[in-house]
């Protein structure tokens, strides 16, 4: 344990193509199915693990944030995760992982942190309907591990969205609006169910036709299946197609692997691939320029992500 909170902020730094790191962690025994699931989270999301400190109580909170800490002199929300999925345990948290992405800054009570793993993207699957409904949408991938066991991976930002104070709804008076970029389309991947709202919100307040995949295997599926019909109607891709939206996390292929490929056929040559991620440190955004990605903009941002969507659509557009 001492060695893992020792060297997690180094961990954190590694990146890798088409590979992801988790630390695993335990929220404790449900007492209802008397089992301890094993849950994950992007080591790139973590600042640092600690124990669980003195936490203060704040009024007219979500019932599963449990108050608030001091971190270096910043006030950060602490949310009790098992409370949160429902798990009813009946020892208190004694771990906390303070987890920062998209600009936020909380912290999550666990039970316990085991070990980080270093996997491929492939072997991370989208979890079945019924763990699906069981979990509430919380779990977004899941894999089997060589001993067996099961680990599941949390949609972090579904959990900000809804222990925060922020609406999921889209403000459509701050989206960018253009008549430039009506009835253009765009196809976007995203593995979170928030996410995927908030961009169908923006791109409808657009007056943008759009498709979408749920991860980067299915959308370059979908994408080939349209490059296709496009050679049938002797059409160029990019006439149906003009721009790709894609997450960064997602099972079974990334969004960094899914711009490779994309990159690499010649079909869908002169159209750009706009990265959507709530990793907005500088090791991502140059790990995207490595493959290809045209541009970044961090996620829950609805006025940066219509006016970069304007942007790349309007690059083709005569200055008329």
């Amino acid at each position: 344990m001492s060695e893992l909170l020792k060297n997690i902020d180094a961990r954190t730094k590694l990146a890798g193509t088409n590979k992801l790191e988790i630390l695993l962690f335990t929220l404790g025994l449900d007492q209802r199915s008397g089992r301890r699931e094993t849950f994950g989270i992007n080591v790139f999301k973590v600042r640092e693990v600690m124990r669980t400190p003195e936490i203060t109580q704040a009024p007219d909170m979500p019932s599963s944030v449990e108050g608030m800490v001091s971190l270096r002199g910043s006030l950060v929300p602490v949310i009790d995760l098992a409370r949160y999925a429902g798990i009813q345990t009946e020892s208190r948290p004694e771990i906390m992982i303070v987890s920062e992405y998209n600009g936020h800054t909380q912290g999550f009570l666990v039970e316990a942190v085991d070990t980080i793993l270093r996997l491929d993207w492939s072997v991370m699957r989208v979890p079945p309907d019924m763990l699906t409904m069981q979990m509430g949408g919380l779990v977004t991938a899941v894999t089997e591990l060589e001993n067996g066991k099961l680990v599941m991976m949390l949609d972090v930002e579904k959990v900000l969205a809804e222990t925060t104070q922020h609406s999921n709804r889209v403000d459509t008076t701050t989206v960018i609006q253009n008549q430039k970029v009506v009835n253009k389309t765009v196809f976007f991947a995203d593995d979170s169910l928030v996410a995927r709202s908030q961009i169908e919100q923006t791109l409808d307040a657009m007056d943008i036709r759009h498709m979408h995949a749920i991860n980067g295997k299915r959308a370059w599926d979908e994408l080939l299946r349209i490059a296709q019909a496009a050679e049938i109607q002797g059409v160029m891709v990019k006439d149906m197609i003009q721009l790709v939206l894609t997450d960064v996390e997602m099972p079974e292929m990334d969004g960094y692997m899914l711009t490779k490929q994309i990159k690499s056929d010649p079909r869908f040559a002169g159209i750009p691939v706009l990265m959507h991620s709530s990793l907005s440190g500088l090791s991502n955004q140059k790990l995207g320029q490595s493959v290809g990605v045209d541009g970044y903009v961090a996620k829950f941002e609805p006025h940066k992500l219509s006016q970069s969507i304007a942007n790349f659509l309007l690059r083709n557009e005569p200055a008329n």
